[in-house]
């Protein structure tokens, strides 16, 4: 904690914690979230803009993936080395610059060239915002990133709300006119990226203080495996969600609800989670929302009726929303590459996710069947979270 030299007979106290810092970070996660959204709703109107089948649009989807996880590989190593401001402005306006180029794309391997690049993009803009966050959590003394993290949610929400009022509008324009916000928004707050910088300990010569480099590899697998276990539910609302609703006879407008209520619920949780772990600790809190999660998503599930299903995926946002900032906030205590690593792991779970339950779907005969994983993963979430948390003092 950097300290200030107090005049006679004072104490010395603490220096203020970094407010802009923190709203500067709040602002990247809500803009990488309303960007996200803005992409998937408009995934259909890509699709048909370029006469891609179903299997050749999952190559696009492929190429984003790949990107992401390449992106958080070399995320990490620049952090650890250069520290997490260079992986801010620059990253940002590239994902805005490939969501514009995305579309202006009308054939396979352009869609998929400007996936890769927008995957790499938010990769090592991910990693950056993760260790900044971290970095100012501790200049704060206090948890934060829960409320941070809450901005993504928060993004999503609105990226989807202005992606369905602007449907009849073309996603080239969409695409290009959210590009441009944000790109402008990114170069206003340049100034403020030098609180950033402050947070950035001294120059790094590419070795880790031995707390970190020693980081035990069972306790990073751990801490991933919970990661990719919280995501992989994730992945499951945003893909799911509505499929599942529409099964039990809900209309379009409640089974496309689906996901803006687990997004809303989670959104609502990170907020308060700060709150939260601040009076219980963090290990407590994931646990017991885990088995909110648990239950609840079962419930829904077993219930066979909308209303039901509605409840469950509201459970699984609202008690798996602290999960992902506290492990991250874990990772943190061995530094960027851990964090990398860490968020490597679970974007596996949330990209694979989704496929792997539409394979036991197809196996099983059974979407609700299938579905049961996320809730399974939930309760292993529930079991080892204390194991995970604790011993990552």
């Amino acid at each position: 904690m950097v300290t200030v030299l107090a005049p006679p007979a004072a104490v010395t106290e603490p220096a203020s914690p970094p407010v802009t810092a923190r709203r500067l970070l709040t602002g990247y996660y809500v803009g990488l979230g309303a960007l996200m959204a803005v992409w998937g709703t408009r995934m259909p109107a890509v699709q048909s803009a370029a006469h891609l089948t179903p299997g050749l649009l999952s190559l696009v989807l492929l190429a984003s993936a790949a990107g992401i996880v390449a992106g958080l590989y070399l995320g990490g190593r620049i952090a650890h080395r250069h520290g997490p401001a260079r992986l801010l402005t620059a990253p940002a306006i590239a994902v805005a610059a490939a969501l514009a180029a995305l579309g202006a794309c009308r054939t396979l391997t352009t869609l998929i060239a400007a996936a890769a690049c927008f995957g790499v993009a938010h990769g090592l803009l991910d990693v950056g915002a993760n260790v900044a966050a971290v970095r100012c959590q501790d200049a704060y003394g206090r948890s934060i990133l829960s409320g941070i993290h809450a901005g993504f949610s928060l993004g999503a929400l609105g990226g989807a709300a202005a992606a369905a009022a602007t449907a009849h509008i073309s996603h080239r324009t969409v695409f290009l006119v959210a590009g441009l916000a944000a790109v402008a928004g990114i170069v206003l707050a340049i100034p403020a990226t030098r609180s950033i910088i402050r947070l950035t300990p001294a120059a790094s010569d590419g070795h880790e203080p031995a707390a970190q480099s020693n980081t035990p590899r069972a306790r990073l697998w751990l801490l991933g495996a919970l990661a990719a276990a919280c995501l992989l539910g994730e992945g499951a609302a945003a893909d799911w969600s509505a499929v599942h609703l529409h099964g039990l006879g809900a209309t379009a407008a409640v089974s496309a609800s689906a996901y803006a209520v687990y997004s809303a619920a989670m959104a609502a949780g990170r907020l308060a989670g700060d709150r939260l772990i601040a009076r219980y600790g963090a290990p407590i809190l994931v646990r017991m929302g885990a088995v909110l999660a648990t239950a609840g998503l079962a419930a829904g599930l077993l219930a066979d009726a909308a209303p039901a299903a509605l409840a469950g995926w509201a459970a699984l946002g609202l008690g798996l929303s602290a999960t992902v900032p506290a492990l991250i906030t874990a990772a943190g205590r061995h530094g960027p590459r851990a964090v990398a690593a860490v968020t490597t792991t679970g974007y596996l779970g949330l990209l694979a996710g989704p496929a792997v339950i539409g394979a036991l779907a197809s196996l099983t005969g059974s979407l609700p069947a299938a579905l049961a994983l996320p809730v399974l993963l939930a309760a292993v979430v529930a079991a080892a979270s204390r194991t995970a948390l604790e011993t990552s003092r």
